[in-house]
């Protein structure tokens, strides 16, 4: 497989959990490790995106990102990778069926938080997205109510699975999913982000 693409072995199950990661944290790490448990997954892979269509500023560097993020996941089942820079993709849909054509043995999951099932009907072409691989939500601190009333909770309502199978959810068909509830962190890349920015004018203002 060409650099930038992680080996795989036939009929193996991968979350992937994409985002800009600007920063990493421990609740990334926390999510992914209840999804790797609780989904039955083999492997997850954190595409960190070159760029998030939805976010009016631009994250930092793609290589910074990827750096401290692979600084902060040491385990040996998560794979941070930027391949969609390599696949020269932006939007997930575009992300996932390229995914799929270089993986055809590969059993893809895509995972997501509570809050990012509210807005996923306006994703572009998120039922596409939908019907080409299982998805797995993971509970978020104030999100679990309005996930579970949300557009595609409603859409997609005959197609969950409960949470007592959401181990079953890498074999199902889609569309399917299934959301897990499980010890929650509050954690957010915002907050992080504006903390260092707040760090960064008491030292400017110091100098």
């Amino acid at each position: 497989m060409a650099e930038g693409f992680p080996l795989t072995l036939p009929g193996m199950k991968i979350g992937l959990l994409g985002g800009s990661f600007d920063p990493a944290h421990a609740g990334h790490v926390h999510i992914t490790e209840m999804a790797l448990r609780r989904f039955g997954l083999d492997r997850v892979w954190w595409l960190v995106s070159p760029g998030n269509p939805l976010k009016a500023h631009g994250p930092a560097p793609l290589p910074d990102r990827i750096a401290e993020a692979r600084r902060i996941m040491d385990d040996p089942r998560v794979i941070v990778t930027g391949i969609e820079q390599a696949l020269g993709t932006r939007m997930t849909a575009d992300t996932i069926a390229a995914l799929r054509r270089h993986y055809p043995q590969v059993r893809f999951v895509w995972l997501m938080g509570a809050d990012n099932l509210v807005q996923f009907d306006k994703w572009d072409r998120w039922q596409e997205i939908a019907a080409s691989v299982p998805i797995g939500v993971i509970a978020r601190p104030g999100w679990r109510m309005p996930a579970r009333f949300s557009k595609t909770a409603r859409v997609l309502g005959k197609m969950r699975l409960p949470e007592s199978k959401a181990r079953l959810l890498a074999q199902s068909k889609p569309p399917v999913w299934a959301m897990i509830n499980v010890p929650m962190s509050r954690l957010s890349s915002s907050a992080i982000r504006a903390e260092r920015r707040r760090a960064a004018v008491k030292e400017e203002q110091r100098r």
